[in-house]
């Protein structure tokens, strides 16, 4: 309780995740247009209904994830949120102006892992693709740990195996196409090098003694 109340004010950043989401419900359509991005490689990966697990565990995955990294590597925490959120706006902008679209297997069958998928397609729409938002941040993820002094391995590791079979569960129950990986991947990694070396410092003394943004643990 203690660890929670300590890092409450610098928690409320998180709130910034489903409030940015909005806008992806709004563009989440093809009335601007929409263009298909397969490759011969796309059709070559198979369609993999039980990946729909990795897939469902992406919310309680990032936020647990800031979580930890809000309560023992603070700086961390700011520059993955930042990140996050940066990319995911970088993303907006992109589907308003190129959206795409990724074509879906006809679903056969009434077994559990079927029926979840067919959840997922009937509450999302196949658009708002490139980059992939599942890849995005489930990479910025593991960057995040990665950049902290975390020494537990096993930790680690859970978030290394987690984020990876997330972002490839985008490729085998086919809300993704190799290119939305890819370019998800390549956003993160520039936009997490130049938050990283962005100097805290320039903000308000008030702003970084209420987030407390010289603490790293």
């Amino acid at each position: 309780m203690k660890l929670l109340k300590k890092n409450l004010i610098p928690l409320t950043l998180m709130l910034l995740i489903p409030i940015e989401t909005i806008i992806y419900g709004v563009l989440n359509n093809s009335l601007r247009g929409v263009h298909y991005l397969v490759t011969p490689i796309d059709n070559f990966i198979p369609f993999l209904k039980v990946f729909v697990i990795p897939y469902l565990l992406y919310y309680p995955f990032i936020g647990l994830t800031l979580i930890y990294l809000c309560f023992y590597y603070r700086e961390v925490y700011y520059k993955t949120i930042c990140s996050l959120l940066l990319g995911m706006l970088i993303s907006y902008i992109v589907y308003f102006i190129f959206q795409t679209a990724t074509p879906r297997p006809e679903l056969l069958g009434n077994d559990f892992f079927t029926n979840v998928v067919r959840f997922i397609y009937g509450k999302d729409n196949p658009f708002n693709c490139f980059p992939s938002i599942h890849v995005l941040t489930s990479y910025l993820m593991i960057k995040g740990i990665m950049k902290s002094e975390e020494k537990n391995l096993l930790i680690k590791a859970c978030i290394w195996l987690v984020g990876l079979s997330i972002i490839l569960s985008t490729q085998f129950i086919k809300q993704h196409v190799i290119l939305d990986l890819i370019s998800g991947i390549m956003l993160a990694n520039v936009i997490y090098r130049m938050v990283d070396n962005f100097n805290l410092e320039i903000f308000p003394l008030w702003i970084r003694k209420l987030y407390s943004l010289d603490t790293t643990k």
